[in-house]
């Protein structure tokens, strides 16, 4: 996986500094890898990445487009806090067959299967796309940018949301829609015949709905409004079909 990054966080307050910060529970890290997201304070998504443990250093894999900003963000929190944070040479295998040791299970899903870091990149034989859009999960700049919510975006499904564990940025509007709101507007898996490309916005009765997303196959992911979406969209000459499950 050429296409990610390895940042390393370290010093004596490191822990206490991330679990302030990201959605996910730091803790974690002790029983495998953590899935979570840093997002502004009024809880829009900035990047998503993995937590892993590594000694008393905690790892941060990151898609590479987002890594510079990620890193310049968390220097800005640390202020006196006693942490180094810094970029490093590892690369990331991922695959879905029989784990290699040293490997951690994906916590988005079980048929996402394991990730190992090391000083090897590189990927097995599966349909990742197929993957993600059977189970909608979404991809770093993809589904996920900059005006995601993680909730919309299914993150408390896929474990990259823990509600017990305390303030950290965007905590209070995350709560607030997890709490007092139906979504309206979401991820989620439709049926597509035909093609369009990524980002092409789906109608319905001459309205807009949403926008199509990764394709595999006869289905998509899609971000939809869900009080309009339903049978019978399309999106330029593909049909899109909801049957309201997310």
């Amino acid at each position: 996986m050429s296409n990610r990054r390895i940042l390393r966080l370290s010093g004596a307050e490191t822990h206490d500094f991330l679990q302030g910060l990201i959605t996910n529970d730091v803790a974690k890290v002790d029983q495998g890898l953590v899935y979570a997201a840093l997002l502004t304070p009024q809880g829009k998504y900035l990047a998503d990445f993995f937590v892993a443990a590594d000694g008393e250093d905690l790892l941060l894999d990151v898609d590479e487009s987002l890594a510079a900003s990620l890193a310049k963000r968390l220097t800005m929190y640390r202020l006196r806090a006693k942490i180094t944070i810094e970029e490093t040479d590892l690369a990331v295998r991922r695959g879905t067959g029989p784990a290699p040791e040293g490997a951690l299970e994906d916590p988005r899903h079980p048929d996402l299967g394991w990730r190992l870091y090391g000083a090897e990149a590189g990927d097995d034989d599966s349909n990742w796309d197929a993957i993600r859009v059977a189970h909608c999960i979404p991809e770093t700049g993809i589904e996920l940018g900059p005006d995601s919510y993680i909730l919309e975006a299914g993150f408390e499904r896929l474990n990259g949301v823990d509600f017990r564990k305390g303030c950290y940025v965007g905590q209070e509007v995350t709560a607030r829609m997890k709490h007092k709101t139906t979504l309206r507007k979401g991820l989620a898996t439709v049926a597509v015949t035909g093609e369009a490309p990524v980002g092409t916005e789906i109608r319905r009765a001459d309205k807009p709905v949403g926008t199509l997303f990764t394709q595999a196959g006869n289905q998509a992911i899609a971000y939809l409004r869900f009080d309009r979406a339903g049978d019978d969209m399309c999106a330029q000459d593909a049909r899109i079909d909801w049957h309201g499950k997310t």
